[in-house]
């Protein structure tokens, strides 16, 4: 998993109706005014590979791990986010960033911190190593277009505690993102080459440029709706978190639910992250 060390994290907060409000974090984006309404609030950083001036010095603490969420000592409430991950080359046109090319996507977990009026999102996205879940299993995109390999997956998730299995983020197509495939593209470049430090939101081009422009990135695109169970459970150890993307025109979520109960997955039409709570 440290393989990625190199690589720019990114993330993007409200790609997916409802979860804000779910999250507690609609009034953090009050002042953001977005081009349509559907449209994702902005972009954040949770790992930067070099040190930036202007940017939290926890940014730079490599945070992902593909089997450990590691939950901080101070009584904090901390909650899983399912989400997708795309493994991304960027390329440049005199240092600025020209396009975002998609190669692979997989299970994502972006935990974070739940804690009213925090002056950056980053601020409850990193809080060191093991806070962050990617799969080792990474699916090849063939095509970030309609028609492609990524119309024919869900992403579902479920947390395991004192041996129950529930249910913990909806059963959703991919295709279910209010952004995605080229209009999602061509809105993340151009949120990167604009966002200003303003409100939640940091200057991420300005850090793109301190990190000597990454050719690799790491961009989660927005964490899924909550189940009612997922929405008020925060995560406590020896928790066990499972977010699965998989292709429902192979697989059922029944298929699914007994993959997780016999710990045995279809790694060709699956990207599974199963990751355990720690203190």
């Amino acid at each position: 998993m440290y393989r990625y060390r190199d690589y720019l994290g990114l993330g993007i907060a409200g790609n997916f109706a409802l979860h804000l409000a779910q999250a507690g974090e609609l009034e953090d984006f009050k002042d953001i005014i977005t081009a349509d309404e559907a449209a994702p609030k902005g972009m954040f950083p949770f790992y930067l590979p070099k040190r930036v001036q202007g940017a939290k010095e926890i940014l730079n603490t490599y945070p992902l791990s593909s089997s450990t969420i590691k939950i901080p000592h101070k009584e904090l409430n901390i909650q899983a986010e399912p989400e997708v991950a795309l493994i991304c080359k960027l390329e440049y046109i005199n240092n600025k960033l020209s396009k975002i090319i998609t190669t692979h996507f997989g299970a994502y977990n972006d935990c974070s911190i739940r804690v009213a009026g925090a002056s950056k999102i980053s601020d409850k996205k990193n809080w060191g190593e093991n806070s962050k879940g990617l799969s080792e299993n990474l699916i090849k995109i063939d095509t970030f277009s309609d028609g492609g390999i990524m119309d024919s997956y869900s992403i579902c998730s479920f947390l395991k505690r004192e041996g129950e299995l529930h249910a913990y983020g909806e059963d959703v197509s991919l295709k279910g993102y209010s952004y995605f495939y080229e209009k999602l593209q061509e809105w993340m470049v151009a949120q990167i080459n604009t966002q200003r430090d303003f409100g939640p939101l940091e200057p991420l081009s300005e850090y793109i440029a301190s990190c000597s422009n990454p050719s690799d990135a790491i961009i989660s695109i927005g964490a899924t709706r909550y189940t009612p169970y997922g929405e008020s459970t925060f995560l406590k150890e020896d928790d066990k978190l499972f977010v699965v993307l998989y292709n429902h025109t192979e697989l059922s979520l029944d298929d699914v639910i007994k993959s997780i109960k016999d710990d045995s997955f279809d790694s060709s039409n699956m990207s599974v992250l199963k990751q355990k709570v720690i203190s």
